[in-house]
């Protein structure tokens, strides 16, 4: 469990790339960028499945994987997109970011799974350090006229916790499946793209290494680890510490150059990192730590 855990985190740690890769790419519409990103994510999915082991059997995948899967990833940029469109930024990317918490507080509906109080504090801890993020040490200022942007990026969270939690029901479908959710993604962004969007290409050699950087990592390979995390590792520690994809993300604009360094970030560190640990206590120090290290192995 500890491994695929940490597999998850990996997911956490190139979402946080997303920010400066999405800001070099240039100015391509998202729906465009999309369904560009989601097909190089798809060539990540059908690479593997060349060099690994084919499975022993061959098992028909049920159909409502099919629907969680596409709902998940298409669904949650097609919400997300139309959020930003219809609300400001900051309000509509902190609703969004509540999927962590609704991760941690829906594992108390799967079966087998436990929910302890630290779980639930280590996710509002990581809730209260975003804020400090995404506002910029700001205020708040939700506003009636976005409601439908507001309730957008709800829809949000709620696919993207609802995909990771019903994925954890289909353990033994096969990681390689989300290759073929990369490939409807990206069939449908077209879609979407060619219907709403004018079509604008990357402008020289880095922007289109950003592009493939984002197809590579946070838009490819990290949704593959996200699968193994969330059907195979603890989904309350990786709930909780996906509130570190925001940080390690300024982290990363920081050292490129493109943030300043601030006490909110200071402060945004010591309470997601916390929060982490104290999701994570059971796993670290608890009577527990040895047995989950050896699950891992």
């Amino acid at each position: 469990m500890a491994r695929a855990t940490l597999i998850g985190f990996s997911a956490v740690a190139m979402w946080a790339l997303l920010a400066l890769l999405t800001d070099a790419s240039g100015s391509m519409p998202p729906f465009e960028l999309s369904a560009i990103c989601f097909a190089i994510g798809t060539c990540v999915g059908l690479a593997a499945r060349i060099f690994s082991p084919p499975p022993p059997v061959r098992e028909r995948i049920p159909p409502q994987v099919w629907l969680i899967g596409i709902a998940g990833l298409f669904g949650y940029h097609f919400f997300y997109f139309t959020a930003l469109r219809n609300a400001p930024a900051v309000e509509a990317s902190l609703i969004a970011y509540l999927w962590p918490l609704l991760i941690v507080l829906g594992s108390a509906l799967m079966p087998g799974e436990k929910l302890a109080w630290n779980h639930v504090a280590g996710a509002l801890l990581g809730l209260a350090g975003t804020v400090l993020i995404v506002t910029k040490g700001g205020g708040l200022a939700f506003d009636a006229r976005y409601g439908f942007g507001y309730a957008m990026a709800g829809v949000c969270a709620l696919l993207w916790s609802s995909y990771s939690l019903l994925s954890r029901r289909f353990p033994e479908v096969p990681t390689t499946v989300v290759t073929w959710f990369c490939a409807a993604t990206s069939l449908l962004s077209l879609v979407c793209h060619l219907a709403l969007e004018e079509t604008v290409w990357p402008e020289g050699a880095v922007q289109w290494l950003a592009v493939l950087g984002l197809g590579l990592m946070p838009v490819g390979a990290a949704f593959y680890a996200w699968d193994i995390g969330v059907k195979r590792g603890n989904i309350q520690i990786l709930g909780a510490a996906s509130y570190a994809a925001p940080l390690l993300s300024t982290l990363v604009l920081i050292a490129a150059g493109f943030a300043e360094p601030s006490w909110r970030i200071l402060a945004a560190c010591v309470l997601i990192t916390g929060g982490a640990v104290l999701a994570a206590k059971s796993m670290l120090f608890g009577r527990d730590a040895k047995a989950s290290a050896g699950a891992g192995a």
